[in-house]
This record gives C-alpha cells, structure tokens and sequence, in this order.
C-alpha cells in the first residue's frame, strides 16, 4: 500500500491507534467484522483500496468503543422533555464518532402558546441553537467535530428565519436544508401565495408568495452555501418501507434519508481500482459491489448501537449505503470527459449495475439468513436483507486514504489547499504527472496548475482541456443532470453539490434548485466559490506537496 502525505497526515491524525500501522488497521477491521471466516476476504478489498467503509468504522472497528455506523436520524417532539432528551442522544451519538439529523419541523412557531402562555414559544431555530452548541462541546469520537443536519419543512411559520439562519455565522456545526413539498412547487408554478400552518394545531398562520420563499432560499445559498433542498415527497415517493411512516429527515450530508432512531452504515467502491487498460473491469466491480455488502450488513450484527431504541430500529430495516467514490479519476481514466453525454450514459448504466448486483446480492443473503424483519408491508415481494443497499455519499475523508477523486464529485481542483485537522494541506492531483505533458507551447504546466488549479489557459488540445475540466468550469446544469443520472438507481439519495463560481447570481441557485426537482433527484445543494470564509478547498496553491 502507497498512500499520499496527505492521506498518512489523515490516517495518523483520525484512524490509527498509538502504533497502528495502515495494515495493522485494515486488519483490525476486517476481523472485527468479518470474523475468522472472512476476515482475509475483508482484508484484501479493504488493503487493495477497492472499498472502503464510513469513517467510524475505520475508526472504531476492533475497539471497545465498537459503534461503527455513520448515519442517524433523531426525533425532536414538541415537548421540553422530549428536545432534551434528544440532545442528550444527540451527544452520546456524537462521543461514539456518528453524524446526527433531525427534523425540526415538529416544533410549534416562535410566539406560539406554551402552557396557556400566548408568546412563549421560541421556536425551532432558538432550539436548534442549543443543539449547535452542545455539538461544539462534544467532538465526534473525541477526533473530529459533530456534524448535523436540521430540517425545516418549507410549511413552518419560522421558515424565514431558518432559511437566513446562517448568514451571520449562526449553526457552525449544523448543515440546514429546506423540506420542499409538492404543494409549495404547484403554488411557485401558478404564481400563488403559500400557505405557512401551526404543526401543532394545523392553523394557517399567514401565508407567503412562493416565488419569494424560493428566491430567499437560493439567495441564502448564494451568501452563504445553505440551506440545501430536500424534496420530501419525492423521498417518501421512492421509499422502500412506506408502511413504516413518513421519513422527514437526513443524516448530516443529505445522502441517507431515515426515519427517527434509524441508522445506517456506509461504504464505497473505489471505481478508480475497477478501471483496467482504460475500460472497467466489470467483472471486478461486480465482486468489490458483492463484497461491499457482504461487509455492510456483517457491521449491522457486530456493531455496539448508542441506543436501544436505535438498536431495535436498524435491526428492522437493515438499510446499507453501498456507493462510489473516484468517478471522476475514473472517467479521465477511460478518457470520458466529466461534462459530456457520454459521461452522462455511463454514470447511468454503472449504478444500474451497481444497484443491480447489490440487490441481487442482498436478495441471496435474504434467502441464506433471512430477510429484514420490515420486509412485510414493503416494495419487496420475496426475499430481501437489506431495505435499502446504495447510497452516494460524499466521501470526505475516504477518498483521500484511497488516493482518489470525492464521491460522484468531479475534480474540485488539480491543486487546492485543504485543512486536516486544523492543519493547511497543499495538494496536487497526481493526474497531472501522470496524463499531462511537463510543457505546453512553452509554459510551464505543472506550475500553472499550481497557480491556478485547472488547465484553462494553456495550449493544450481540446480533449485534454475537456477531460480535465474543474468543477466551477462545468455548467450547473450538468451538475444536476449528473447527479439525477446517479439517483435513477440509487435506493437511498444521492450526496452531490453544484458548485458555481463566484460571479453566480441568485436566480442561477434558483434554476439549479428547480431543475433539480424536475429531474427526480432527492435534494440537492449549491454552493458559489467563496460564498463562506471557512470554505474546506480553496484553488490553487503556493506549495503542492508536503514532506513525509
């Protein structure tokens, strides 16, 4: 195994135990979860970087802390008893290395009754400040800060001050999103006004334009990155357990829709490994995808859950999130540009693979040792051990030790800074060595690159400019089209972010958010380069590389 500076700087700061080596990790997980069967099939996927799991996993595999799930959803009741509660599990998530989401939507608006009181409701922001807080107390397995996700329902009274909630710097550990129904969309199409109702009666409080609602969404999201957008009917729409109930929130990236005290574990198929003499190696992906969910669902029975309740719940429905990371690196590899149509075809017809196979995988393992307990009452006809297999999510972290490109996401940057732990990284994509001349019509292309972090600007043939565009060189639009590609086939929903580039204007957000809507994805999210001073990535560097 060869990792990058980076990738060690990473390992050595969050993953390793004292004296752990990368190797002493991979096999400390798949013991852990495969046991003595098949902790050496684990080893091998895990050690060649053809998969990986979500980060508690890594982290907490083989170790008395054993919570090894990424995922949760927690309930928020309208009651003081029922928040604190909450909070106190939110904290305890958090201490064993997981990400929390919640839906706010319950809570009755700021100036509503308490108690025959007619003015004392704070309303859900003033609630969702306290949970911010707590979250900055509790780092997520004591190496990385707690992450978030609030949801509002678009229908909240208190809609308008969550959507501007982040523009003064409020909710840091919070990522918000917008639960957008069908109803708001038929009124932002008829031009009409919007109902806003009490949840906890009913009333309508007042009633909004639409068209406004949505410009002050996408307005927000150019200021400041959030909120995203969650279509709430399309999630339950495509639900696979819908006789369980109504699912209102996401775990922190917006990638795993769940309901309350319902968790799941992650992981992802490095596609970049499944590229072979510049064509996919299918029969390889097809063994790392079988594979893939074979380890998800032996972590659901090893795994130690921070809660009964969570216990009891995950157990019923045995979701997993089996993904992709490296489709870009992928893409250059197979000589696809990441904008073009062909991209588009492929992106379709792997995760129909993908699903494909990891269903049909989950359908076996149904058969051999049962299916999932909620199986009655679901989409299912026979067996199934899985309610949901596929998930996209963004893979922060992972895809740094696999030494490869984020997600679905295309190439942020050939050279960008990055922190890791507090600490500014530079790195530069070993792409450029390894597909780009030294020179261009004279010019130096590495330091270029360096300066500037895309290829636009040098001599190069058209191929090459458009096999290594950037993120914010890619048209929105093909952003959206890429991640609906993606989500046709995917049980789950799909982490995706649409970056602009900083000259974006509100009514481009707006065009982002709706094609997204029309194009069946599950949400999405937009962000303008710099719209936030604590951006993780920033273009180009001064140093690209970084000793030992």
């Amino acid at each position: 195994m060869e990792f990058s500076p980076q990738a060690r700087l990473l390992l050595e700061s969050r993953y390793l135990l004292p004296g752990e080596t990368p190797d002493g990790l991979f096999s400390r997980v798949a013991g852990a979860v495969g046991g003595t069967a098949r902790a050496r099939e684990f080893f091998s996927l895990l050690s060649a970087l053809l998969f990986l799991p979500n980060s508690p996993t890594l982290m907490n595999a083989g170790t008395p802390a054993g919570q090894l799930s990424a995922c949760f959803v927690l309930p928020v009741e309208d009651t003081l008893e029922g928040i604190f509660a909450t909070l106190g599990h939110m904290a305890l998530i958090h201490q064993s290395g997981g990400g929390t989401g919640f839906s706010f939507s319950r809570l009755r608006p700021r100036g509503d009754v308490v108690n025959g009181v007619r003015g004392a409701a704070t309303g859900p922001v003033s609630f969702m400040r306290v949970f911010d807080a707590a979250t900055g107390a509790v780092r997520q397995g004591g190496r990385r800060r707690g992450a978030n996700m609030g949801v509002l329902a678009a229908s909240h009274p208190d809609i308008e001050e969550f959507v501007t909630a982040k523009r003064d710097g409020e909710l840091l550990n919070f990522n918000i999103s917008v639960g957008v129904d069908e109803r708001f969309f038929s009124c932002l199409a008829a031009g009409k006004e919007y109902d806003l109702t009490n949840p906890r009666d009913g009333t309508i409080w007042k009633s909004i334009d639409a068209r406004s609602l949505w410009r002050l969404i996408a307005a927000s999201a150019s200021a400041s990155g959030e909120p995203g957008v969650l279509f709430l009917d399309e999630i339950n729409r495509r639900s696979t357990t819908p006789h369980l109930g109504r699912i209102e929130a996401t775990n922190p990236c917006g990638e795993q829709p769940l309901y309350p005290y319902e968790s799941c574990n992650l992981g992802s198929v490095n596609l970049a490994r499944c590229v072979r003499k510049n064509d996919l190696d299918e029969d390889l992906l097809a063994n790392v995808v079988r594979c893939g969910v074979d380890f998800l669902d032996a972590v659901i029975d090893v795994n130690r859950f921070p809660l009964p309740e969570i216990r009891e719940r995950t157990l019923a429905t045995r979701k997993i999130g089996l993904g992709v990371m490296g489709f870009a690196e992928a893409l250059i590899r197979m000589g696809i540009p990441y904008e073009s149509e062909e991209a588009l075809r492929f992106a379709e017809s792997l995760m129909e693979r993908i699903c494909a196979t990891a269903r049909e995988r989950s359908e076996e393992l149904g058969e051999k040792l049962g299916s999932f307990p909620a199986i009655e009452g679901s989409v299912y006809s026979g067996a199934m051990r899985n309610a949901t297999v596929t998930t996209i999510a963004p893979t922060g972290s992972i895809h740094l030790i696999a030494g490869t490109t984020s997600g679905i996401e295309p190439l942020f940057s050939l050279a960008y800074d990055r922190t890791i732990d507090g600490r500014p990284v530079s790195i530069m994509s070993d792409l450029v060595a390894e597909f780009l001349p030294r020179t261009a019509g004279g010019k130096d292309v590495t330091e270029h690159i360096r300066r500037h972090g895309t290829v636009a600007g040098l001599p190069l043939d058209e191929h090459a400019r458009d096999l290594f565009k950037t993120a914010v060189e890619i048209a929105p639009e093909h952003h959206i089209r890429m991640q609906a590609a993606f989500q046709k086939y995917v049980d789950n929903a799909v982490s995706k972010t649409v970056n602009l580039p900083e000259s974006s204007t509100v009514d481009d957000i707006v065009r982002v958010f709706s094609i997204a809507h029309d194009l069946g994805c599950k949400g999405t999210t937009a962000y303008r380069y710099r719209s936030r001073p604590d951006q993780i990535f920033s273009l180009g560097c001064d140093v690209c590389q970084i000793d030992g």
